[in-house]
């Protein structure tokens, strides 16, 4: 059984803003699920003090964003653009005590103040939800484990551009660094 201490936990959400959420293509699970299970958690937490970190990917000028050469062969993803709608989803939003961060990668700690803002505050344990499972969910959570955070990562919460991509991340890659489980089971707290 697993209890969580909200004073040593922070709930990070990854990209549920306009032009990731929203696409029809998101497997398993579709772009409203996932806002829908964020917003129970991200209501958890609150009622619990604890701290949310709503996490948005943006570009200015695509000048600061990463630019891979992959030699021939097209991306499989599409790169931010600087037309990208960086604000958040209006469904998660408005709460009041959540810290926003831009990112400018896949990953949500390079280059952000998300490892300062979390050791701050005591915080040991991350939830993790978002889009896409395997690109800024995955990427962040590596990055968490290499910063030596204990992890929980909501399966029903998070979603992918195939169900292929959501499930290797949660079969082969998640396992190694956390727990696994559902919104519902969490908010049991078993």
């Amino acid at each position: 059984m697993t209890t969580i201490d909200y004073a040593k936990t922070a709930l990070v959400v990854i990209d549920l803003q306009p032009g990731i959420a929203d696409r029809p293509t998101l497997a398993p699970h579709a772009g409203e699920t996932v806002v829908q299970n964020a917003r129970q958690l991200i209501e958890d937490f609150e009622a619990h003090q604890g701290f949310v970190v709503l996490v948005n990917v943006g570009v200015t000028d695509g000048q600061d964003q990463l630019t891979p050469n992959l030699g021939e062969r097209t991306p499989d993803y599409r790169q931010p653009s600087p037309l990208l709608n960086t604000r958040l989803l209006a469904e998660i939003a408005n709460y009041k005590n959540a810290h926003q961060i831009t990112k400018r990668q896949w990953g949500a700690f390079y280059g952000t103040d998300l490892d300062l803002q979390l050791r701050r505050r005591g915080i040991e344990t991350i939830v993790l939800c978002g889009i896409s499972t395997n690109i800024g969910v995955e990427s962040t959570a590596r990055d968490a484990f290499e910063h030596n955070y204990h992890q929980i990562f909501i399966e029903d919460a998070m979603t992918a551009s195939t169900a292929i991509e959501h499930q290797h991340s949660l079969q082969y890659i998640f396992p190694r660094m956390g727990q696994v489980m559902s919104t519902t089971t969490f908010l049991e707290k078993v």
